[in-house]
């Protein structure tokens, strides 16, 4: 039964009607039936005996992982180097191209709501709606596999995210400001200088650490199509069951992501 509040403060009980209860009856059948559906699927398309034999592989590949081969560790160096440049460069990268994507997708700065808006809102959603590991694989086809590929994946993923969450930030500035830097005769450029920079910085900021922080995470593993870094020796590893490289490989990146999100942290605080 649902609960309503009297004038003062008490609370009521109300009985439902007949049609509101079979409503709500309906809802729950249907949200049942498609798990089932979605389960049935599931199941038919799932070798199970495999699924019962997991815990045993598992202990078996955990038995031959362990103790990782520290040796193995002069190896990683480089492409954990590359992994952290894809992560850096391709941020950036993406920030260049954010930032007039981020002005002209918002409604206070945008030349035309009716031309140039729409665009720079398809590029957004574009970016957004493609998974890194899919720009990994396109740009390998296209400029052969690497670090370049990496990067630029990286930075074609981040745009959308980062420009998105920039013209959210501009449309939310106080058009107080604004108004007291046009009122000085300022022109539409130290309008933009003076007047909305300034305000959204914090949040460019905020959203340049955050997203390098998430690149870091995504970089580690574009080497597993022939994106270039640390990836690619994990992929080699595990094509040959070198499960003690394998080991190495998955501490060195746990230890990367953790230093990166240390780092994201500190530099966050300090911003805000």
């Amino acid at each position: 039964m649902p609960v309503s509040t009297l004038t003062d403060g008490r609370k009521a009980w109300q009985l439902r009607d007949r049609k509101a209860q079979l409503t709500r009856w309906f809802a729950y059948f249907a949200a049942v039936a498609v798990f089932m559906w979605c389960w049935k699927k599931i199941s038919d398309s799932t070798t199970w005996f495999f699924v019962w034999d997991a815990p045993r592989i598992a202990s078996d590949i955990g038995s031959r992982a362990f103790p990782p081969r520290w040796s193995y560790m002069e190896k990683l160096w480089e492409p954990l180097w590359d992994t952290l440049n894809m992560a850096t460069l391709g941020t950036l990268l993406a920030l260049v191209f954010a930032v007039p994507i981020a002005f002209l997708a918002a409604r206070n700065t945008t030349p035309s709501a009716v031309f140039v808006r729409p665009v720079a809102l398809l590029i957004i959603v574009s970016s957004r709606s493609i998974n890194s590991l899919i720009w990994a694989l396109l740009l390998v086809a296209i400029i052969g596999p690497g670090v370049l590929a990496g990067l630029l994946a990286i930075a074609l993923r981040s745009i959308g995210f980062c420009a998105k969450l920039l013209y959210e930030a501009i449309e939310e500035i106080d058009h107080k400001q604004v108004e007291a830097v046009t009122a000085t005769g300022a022109n539409p450029l130290q309008v933009m200088a003076y007047g909305i920079v300034p305000q959204i910085m914090p949040a460019f900021a905020g959203v340049a650490v955050f997203r390098w922080d998430i690149n870091i995470r995504e970089s580690t593993v574009l080497g597993l199509v022939g994106a270039g870094g640390i990836g690619v020796q994990m992929q080699a590893s595990l094509n040959t069951l070198a499960w003690p490289q394998v080991a190495l490989i998955l501490l060195v990146i746990l230890l990367a992501v953790i230093v990166s999100e240390w780092v994201s942290a500190k530099v966050r605080g300090a911003i805000i």
